[in-house]
Order: structure tokens, then sequence, then C-alpha cells
């Protein structure tokens, strides 16, 4: 089976299990209003479980990602890269994508591998 990107546009019980070993603090309803109004919800999908996932708010030709995680057992494994890039060919009006920083060197070296720019606490690809 190929690892596939997917938006959600529901989720089903599967989705909500693999969605709680990703993101453990967050609830259904967080990832519900993920779905609704300018928000968009992608998953790296393989054998028909979720193995990465990121949020976006959209704004025009801006998007804004929120929450990337992959699931630690499938790091490392090009699931992420893969994730950010299907992603941004899935929605080519979106020209500015950003993302909060943190001070985690992790997410860091990922960032820049995926082509974004550290500016002050804002990762930034135009």
């Amino acid at each position: 089976m190929k690892l596939t990107i997917q938006k959600l546009t529901s989720l089903s019980a599967q989705d909500l299990i693999d969605l709680a070993k990703i993101w453990p603090a967050q609830t259904e309803s967080d990832w519900q209003a993920s779905l609704q109004n300018n928000r968009a919800l992608f998953a790296a999908v393989f054998n028909e479980r979720i193995l990465g996932a990121v949020k976006i708010t959209l704004n025009g030709n801006q998007g804004e990602l929120h929450d990337l995680l992959v699931r630690d057992v499938t790091r490392r494994r090009g699931v992420g890269l893969y994730l950010m890039e299907d992603l941004q060919a899935q929605l080519p009006q979106v020209r500015s994508w950003t993302m909060k920083a943190d001070d985690d060197a992790v997410t860091a070296a990922f960032m820049q591998a995926c082509g974004f720019v550290r500016e002050e606490d804002v990762w930034r690809k135009s």
C-alpha cells in the first residue's frame, strides 16, 4: 500500500483513534473544528491508518500550519516531508505558508528541509 496525503472531510472511528495517537492532548471537537470554514485537516495515510497530520487555516492565498506532527514510531521515514510537499501541491492557490516557531531543534531542521525560513518566531515559505 502506498502512502497518500488526504484532505479529511469527515472523521471515521479509526481516524479518531489514530488522531488520538498523534495529538493525545486534543479532543474530537478540536479535530472536527479543523474540518470547517476556512480550515483544513490533512493526513498522511498508510494502510488506512493516519501516520501524521497537520491542521491548516486558509486566508485567500495564505496558509497557516498548526499542530504538524508525525507519530513517533513513523518519524525519520519521509512521512512529514511528503505530507508537506503534497498538501502544498493540493493547494496551489496558497502562495505563502507560515507556522509558529518554537525552540525545538528537530522541528527547525525539518522546517528548513521543507524550504521554510525562520523569521523571528514564525516559519515562512513563499
